[in-house]
């Protein structure tokens, strides 16, 4: 029940913003069955990716962003698959200060109207969302994978929603 209702707020959210603003959503990876490594998604992480697809699918997706790092992939494919687009991964190189910005800077090559996902790290994913301009960014604590930014682009202003999707998890 709750995933509905985070779901259809999600959904809510989306088409309140305007048709010709760029919107850019950014989560980090989903849960993985190891805590250090490159690993897979564990079996809760494989629903959380899901339910991410799932919270999109009315989003007129056209671009998915993710690093080289397989649980940052195996969290946006099934997004990438259910808009048909493939995942594309943004290296690490120069630190983390310049990956964000490089995945902004692709980010910002959509069009009027796109949805961008971003899948970034706990480290991240608040440098990500200040380099596409959010005022206040949230970071997800090492416990948490159910945040979710959504930044309206093209207005005067970045406009941020934070908010949550899938199964609620609990901070460290």
């Amino acid at each position: 029940m709750i995933q509905r209702l985070l779901s259809a707020a999600l959904a809510a959210a989306l088409v309140a913003l305007p048709v010709q603003a760029q919107t850019v959503v950014i989560v980090r990876h989903a849960e993985k069955v190891a805590p250090t490594g490159d690993v897979d998604l564990s079996p809760a992480g494989k629903a959380r990716a899901l339910a991410l697809a799932k919270a999109l699918s009315g989003a007129r997706v056209r671009m998915v962003l993710a690093t080289p790092l397989r649980r940052t992939g195996q969290t946006a494919a099934p997004t990438a698959d259910a808009a048909g687009w493939t995942v594309a991964a943004i290296g690490f190189e120069g630190g983390d200060a310049a990956h964000a910005q490089r995945l902004a800077d692709e980010a910002r090559t959509a069009g009027p109207g796109d949805t961008v996902l971003i899948v970034g790290h706990s480290n991240t994913v608040a440098e990500i969302a200040r380099a596409l301009g959010d005022p206040a960014p949230v970071a997800p604590t090492d416990c948490e994978y159910d945040k979710m930014t959504v930044l309206e682009l093209g207005g005067p202003a970045t406009r941020a929603i934070h908010t949550r999707y899938g199964a609620p998890t609990e901070a460290c």
